[in-house]
């Protein structure tokens, strides 16, 4: 299986890096992950409705300069539907099974993810009605991918 996490901004703290790049060196064995940053939009703090939209319409156009038409894509987004680390597991399995091998997880920037995007992707994740750095967000989601494909090959994992 291809994963790809495609995510607005660069990371910038090495705490979250030293993570990501552990996971990401675990997964190697499960399956092909790419990690993708697009550019941010500079936005000072206080935007106008119409200010927002264009910074998330720009982030959503390079996010999706990123997707190939036979990618199966995944949306971060609090509207989303929250799932136990089993149920993650059973969808990229069912994925697999139905050959669909390419997976894009999408993480907005700051903004969030334009109606553009939400629109192209297949699904709308969420992990909590909170609201969470979309950085910290990489690093969240790369361990609980990495914990499906071990519920996938029914190898131990700490619960």
């Amino acid at each position: 299986m291809n994963i790809t996490i495609i995510s607005v901004g660069k990371l910038k703290e090495k705490y979250l890096k030293m993570g990501i790049e552990e996971y990401t060196k675990r997964l190697g064995s499960y399956a092909k992950i790419d990690l993708i940053e697009v550019a941010d939009e500079k936005a000072p703090e206080n935007l106008s409705d119409a200010d927002m939209e264009i910074v998330k319409k720009k982030e959503g156009e390079r996010i999706l300069a990123k997707i190939g038409a036979d990618t199966y894509v995944i949306a971060l987004a609090i509207e989303g539907k929250m799932k136990s680390s089993e149920q993650l597991a059973d969808d990229l399995q069912s994925l697999m099974t139905y050959g669909r091998s390419k997976v894009a997880f999408v993480i907005g920037g700051s903004l969030g993810l334009h109606d553009d995007v939400m629109k192209r992707s297949d699904e709308k994740l969420s992990f909590s009605k909170m609201t969470l750095p979309h950085q910290l967000m990489k690093l969240v989601l790369i361990e609980q991918v990495y914990r499906a494909f071990r519920i996938i090959k029914g190898e131990p994992y700490h619960k």
